[in-house]
Formats: C-alpha cells, structure tokens, sequence
C-alpha cells in the first residue's frame, strides 16, 4: 500500500466531538502537524471525514 502524509491545516476549535476524536486517532493533536499512515480503507475514511480541516499528500 502507499504511504500518505496528512498534515492538520485548520484548528479543530468548535469541530464536533468525533472529529476531535478522528484527528486524534491520526495523531494529529496541534496545527501544522504532519504524520504518514498507510493508505488503507480506514485511513481513507477518517481523512474523509475531517477533509476541511486536513491536507493530504500522496
């Protein structure tokens, strides 16, 4: 699988409790952090759901 780099572009100040806990899950806990996860199924999806507050590099 390849590998993509997501990086957390917009604050997740007033974002619901489950995205919160979505951007936690990607390990993404302050701005303008960046972390590589295999793109699997899961990924794929928690990044579809926090799309507007994330950045994604292939």
């Amino acid at each position: 699988m390849a590998t993509i780099k997501i990086k957390q572009v917009r604050s997740r100040i007033n974002c619901p409790k489950d995205q919160k806990r979505t951007l936690d899950a990607l390990g993404l806990r302050k701005m303008n952090r960046v972390v590589e996860h295999e793109a699997n199924p899961a990924i794929l999806g928690m990044v579809e759901k926090v799309k507007h507050l994330v950045s994604v590099e292939k």
